[in-house]
């Protein structure tokens, strides 16, 4: 084999990956959803917007529970250890939104969230929607609820009983 035939595949192989770069810096980067995993009605919200799915020109959206290690490490210095007051989004540049402003994002790219986000734009309805997230974010585990999250512990330190060892 002489040197061109051996570097052949080198190459090739860093084309394939020029190429993939620059075809992923094109598509639309996810932003990161990250919700109470422990919240029945947080969970519930997921699912159903996983459900509604979105309008293919939207941005991309990814959602992780509070409590995994990407949530930690996209939230930073704003990650505090325990339950989360609200529930942030993560755009692709770093910026967060946090609480009502995380979803009002998003409402574009949902089907019927374009009447619903032209609706939050009259006035004295907008800062009902902040007091009526501030409320139901307050007092959601009283109404509706938790689910246990599969691995972790809400006590660090003590293994959970209600999962099966492996």
């Amino acid at each position: 084999m002489n040197d061109e035939q051996e570097s052949r595949p080198g190459l090739l192989l860093q084309r394939s990956a020029f190429i993939a770069q620059r075809l992923s810096s094109r598509a639309p980067q996810a932003c990161l959803l990250v919700y109470d995993g422990q919240c029945r009605l947080c969970v519930t919200a997921k699912q159903g917007l996983e459900w509604l799915r979105t309008h293919p020109d939207a941005t991309p959206i990814r959602m992780v529970p509070y409590h995994s290690e990407e949530a930690k490490q996209a939230l930073g210095t704003a990650y505090r250890p325990g339950r989360p007051d609200v529930a942030f989004l993560v755009r692709p540049n770093g910026e967060i939104a946090k609480g009502l402003d995380a979803f009002l994002v998003l409402l574009p790219g949902l089907r019927g969230g374009r009447v619903l986000s032209t609706i939050l734009r009259l006035p004295l309805v907008k800062p009902v929607a902040y007091w009526l997230y501030w409320l139901v974010a307050r007092y959601r585990y009283q109404i509706f609820g938790t689910v246990p999250i599969v691995g972790v512990s809400e006590y660090p330190g003590k293994p959970r009983s209600d999962v099966p060892h492996q």
